[in-house]
């Protein structure tokens, strides 16, 4: 019988995931060309509902420079499937893996989809996770495809907002995404040329931060800051992340962007503007850099596969491609040590993390 495997991406979209749906797909059926594969649709909802199509030939074609995903993707929260009622989708996603015959699955996506990756590998389904997030933030891997095309977009808008900048004289606070780790935001700020980096490892004081932007307003007669959606300053760092939500929603904020730019405009009468690129960021084709580690990932996954090598996720290591057990992955977050190169690198060249 043709080995038959189940393919879904799971979690928020990002540049990418067509790219390694498209190399898995061309390196496993050179490998075994009588192998069955199946797009499972909508992520886990769709491994829930049984909702799934054979995959063809002709479908992979002209998809390795699209954005987005074929197979389309949606959220299941790890920490609902594992309560009670949460684990009747997972009975489901079993059943269903079982009644669609499959030998394997195979699952796209970053740190809340690995984390469903490995329960439904201890459930005892054959499972081979691929690491995908904008946020850098899977541990056990160098990078995960898609930060280095989010990267290019944060840093193009970097780039644009510069000439804005230099032209009205302005404070511009750029909110990069990352909610609980700084890479695209340490790599964007970099990038751009940012004047202030704030990320969530480094809680800033704002009268350094304001320090920061009135000496780069006397130099070149402007300031960009590069903050992440997760930057927090050193009273919030002292609060658990209830207390942080709850004391921004009583002053009507969702991030800190707009409450660094009001303190600049106060105390420096500098006219500062807020811009969020957004979900910008997630969308287009994948740079060539990432369609580079799409093709190398999705063809060492499909070598997994082949060799029935399951309960693992595929790694960038230095210039190796690894795989690690998903049991040592799942639930580790990989976040930006405050004493990393890079951040030694960028405070060289003049660069204020508000410390």
């Amino acid at each position: 019988m043709p080995m038959k495997i189940g393919i879904l991406t799971s979690g928020g979209d990002c540049a990418g995931l067509n790219a390694v749906i498209y190399a898995f797909e061309k390196a496993i059926t050179a490998m075994d060309p009588k192998v069955d594969l199946y797009g499972i649709l909508g992520g886990y909802t769709g491994l829930i509902n049984r909702e799934y199509k054979p995959l063809k030939h002709e479908d992979f074609s002209n998809i390795f420079n699209l954005g987005g995903t074929i197979l389309g993707t949606s959220r299941q929260p790890y920490k609902k499937l594992i309560q009670d009622e949460g684990r009747q989708k997972v009975t489901a996603m079993k059943e269903n893996y079982h009644k669609m015959n499959l030998d394997a699955l195979i699952i796209l996506g970053g740190q809340g989809t690995h984390k469903t990756a490995a329960l439904l590998s201890s459930e005892g389904l054959n499972v081979i996770a691929l690491p995908k997030t904008i946020d850098n933030d899977l541990w056990g891997t160098d990078f995960t495809f898609g930060f280095h095309s989010a990267v290019n977009v944060a840093t193009e808008c970097i780039d644009r907002i510069q000439t804005t900048a230099a032209s009205h004289r302005r404070a511009m606070v750029v909110e990069i995404m990352g909610n609980k780790v700084g890479w695209l935001t340490l790599y964007a700020g970099i990038g751009g040329g940012a004047d202030v980096i704030l990320i969530p490892e480094i809680p800033y004081d704002i009268d350094k931060v304001i320090k920061a932007v009135e000496s780069a307003k006397k130099q070149k007669g402007y300031c960009i800051i590069a903050a992440a959606e997760g930057a927090m300053d050193k009273d919030e760092a002292t609060l658990v992340k209830k207390e942080r939500y709850q004391k921004r929603g009583e002053r009507g904020e969702v991030t800190a962007s707009n409450r660094i730019a009001k303190a600049i405009e106060e105390k420096l009468g500098i006219e500062t503007r807020v811009i969020v690129p957004g979900h910008i960021q997630r969308g287009g084709a994948p740079s060539a850099y990432d369609r580079v580690l799409c093709s190398q990932v999705g063809a060492y996954a499909a070598k997994l596969a082949i060799d029935r090598k399951y309960g693992v996720t595929v790694a960038m290591n230095g210039d190796k491609i690894i795989s690690n057990k998903l049991d040592d992955i799942a639930g580790k977050t990989k976040v930006v040590p405050p004493k990393h190169e890079l951040i030694k690198a960028a405070k060289d060249i003049g660069i204020s993390f508000g410390e």
